[in-house]
């Protein structure tokens, strides 16, 4: 099976551009929360901390997904997208289409098994 490099590109360019719109619009969620109780109820107070507890994860995992996306791009530039960073092998084109950010093959991905791929 033959890999679409300019599809898999503009997926990767798409997903983060999702992302930085999401990053965008979600910007003030994490501000700190009032503590003044007598504008803000004690439990609405506490919904209102873990509102921006989450929120906070969240950009995290979006600053994550964002730098494997432009970690990505930057293997297109290098012109070694689809090659596995510790092998060097082809990685499979169904895993690539899943996740175009991919940067392990199955076998490296397996044995690294920290998450890193």
């Amino acid at each position: 099976m033959q890999i679409d490099h300019n599809a898999l590109k503009t997926k990767l360019i798409s997903q983060r551009d999702k992302l930085e719109e999401l990053k965008a619009a979600s910007a003030k969620d994490s501000d700190p929360v009032e503590l003044d109780q007598s504008r803000i109820g004690r439990v609405s107070r506490m919904d209102a901390m873990q509102l921006q507890a989450m929120s906070i994860e969240t950009a995290r995992r979006r600053k994550v997904q964002l730098q494997r996306i432009e970690t990505a791009l930057q293997r297109f530039k290098d012109d070694i997208f689809g090659d596995c960073l510790l092998c060097g092998e082809a990685i499979e084109p169904k895993r690539l289409e899943i996740d175009p950010a991919i940067s392990l093959c199955i076998e490296c991905a397996e044995a690294n098994q920290k998450g890193y791929n």
